[in-house]
């Protein structure tokens, strides 16, 4: 049986964290689901009011597609899961920088004998390493 994985992310705006992560992770939003113009109209087709979904997905096909969907309360805590996005010790703080450009946010750099990475928040606050 072939099982394949999703990662579902709850948010306040699901079309800016789709196209934040799409940068992290290289992907690109993907398009709305056929028969709708745009994500906006299919979150209001088949959820009605208030609701919005917004996906991202990977040009090559080989990584999980991401769904971003609106939730009315805000993120209250740590996160239970996280992302670690795996990039070569050597593009760590390069990439840092460049996230935080685009509204993530440095929370500390960890380094001791065995590991180095960063640990960030994307503009909701989400925690995710780069290692």
């Amino acid at each position: 049986m072939e099982r394949r994985m999703q990662v579902a992310v709850d948010c306040a705006d699901p079309h800016r964290l789709a196209r934040f992560w799409a940068e992290v992770l290289g992907y690109v939003v993907q398009d709305p689901p056929d028969g709708h113009a745009s994500w906006a109209e299919f979150s209001r087709a088949e959820g009605g009011p208030g609701e919005a979904w917004c996906a991202v997905v990977d040009p090559h096909g080989t990584g999980p597609r991401v769904l971003f969907h609106s939730v009315p309360e805000p993120k209250a805590g740590k996160n239970r899961l996280h992302l670690d996005v795996k990039i070569g010790r050597q593009h760590v703080d390069t990439e840092a920088v460049r996230l935080v450009s685009l509204g993530a946010t440095h929370v500390r750099t960890v380094e001791d004998a065995q590991d180095y990475f960063v640990v960030m928040r994307d503009p909701e606050g989400n925690e995710f390493c780069l290692c």
